[in-house]
C-alpha cells in the first residue's frame, strides 16, 4: 500500500510539473472585444486551430487537468 502511495505521488508531481510547463506555453488569449468585434473569431485560423501546435497543447492540457483531479481525489482517500 505504502508503495502504491510513492508511486501515485511521483506520478502526480510528474502531472503537476508538465501542466505547469503547458500552460505557460500557451499564448494568451488577449483578442478579449476587439478580436470578437472585428469578427476576428471566425477565421481559417480559429477554424483549424485543433491542427496546430497551439491545439495540441490546449488539448493536452486538457488530459493532464483531468489527470491532475483524478491523481488529487485518489491520493486523498488514501
Amino acid at each position: 500500500m505504502v508503495a502504491l502511495k510513492v508511486v501515485l505521488t511521483i506520478l502526480f508531481l510528474l502531472v503537476c510539473v508538465a501542466l505547469v510547463a503547458l500552460v505557460l506555453f500557451q499564448e494568451g488569449k488577449s483578442a478579449g472585444l476587439s478580436g470578437a468585434l472585428s469578427g476576428g473569431s471566425e477565421t481559417f485560423w480559429s477554424k483549424n486551430k485543433s491542427r496546430s501546435v497551439e491545439g495540441k497543447l490546449e488539448n493536452i492540457t486538457k488530459i493532464l487537468g483531468a489527470a491532475f483531479i483524478v491523481l488529487a481525489i485518489v491520493l486523498n482517500l488514501f
